[in-house]
C-alpha cells in the first residue's frame, strides 16, 4: 500500500472526519463566546463596577519611555482586565460545553431505559408452537 493510499484511508476514517469537524465548529463556538463575553456581558458589568472598561485594566510595570534615539519604548503592563475576560469565555464554553454533555447523557439514558422489542420467534419455535396447539385440539 503506497503512502498516498495509507494517507487517504486515515483521513477518511469517520474518527478523523468527526474529530475535524468538532475543531472547526470548536473555533467558531469559541469565537461566538468571546463576542459574547467581551461585547455583551463584559460592558454592563463594567457599567456597574463604574464604567471600568476591563479590557484596558492593566498594572504598568514599567512605563513608556522615549529612547536616546527618540523611539518611544511602549510600557511593560500586567494585563489582569484581559486575564478576567479569558476567563469569563472559560466558563461560558464549559457551562456550554456541560449542559451539552448532560443532555447526551439523560437522551442516552432514555434510550437504554427504553424496553428493547422481544425478538421474533424463530423458524423452531413457531414449529413447536404449532405441534403445541395441534396436540391441545386433539386432547379436547
Amino acid at each position: 500500500m503506497s503512502l498516498a493510499s495509507e494517507f487517504k484511508a486515515f483521513v477518511m476514517r469517520g474518527n478523523v472526519v468527526d474529530m475535524a469537524v468538532g475543531i472547526i465548529i470548536g473555533g467558531a463556538f469559541g469565537k461566538i463566546v468571546a463576542s459574547l463575553v467581551n461585547d455583551v456581558i463584559m460592558p454592563p458589568i463594567g457599567l456597574l463596577l463604574g464604567g471600568v472598561d476591563f479590557s484596558q485594566m492593566a498594572i504598568v510595570l514599567k512605563k513608556e519611555t522615549v529612547d536616546a534615539a527618540g523611539n518611544a519604548v511602549p510600557a511593560v503592563t500586567l494585563g489582569y482586565g484581559l486575564f478576567i475576560n479569558a476567563v469569563v469565555n472559560f466558563l461560558i464554553v464549559a457551562a456550554a460545553i456541560f449542559a451539552m454533555i448532560k443532555v447526551m447523557n439523560s437522551l442516552k439514558r432514555k434510550e437504554e431505559a427504553a424496553p428493547a422489542a422481544p425478538p421474533a420467534p424463530s423458524a423452531e419455535e413457531k414449529l413447536l408452537t404449532e405441534i403445541r396447539d395441534i396436540l391441545q385440539g386433539q386432547g379436547q
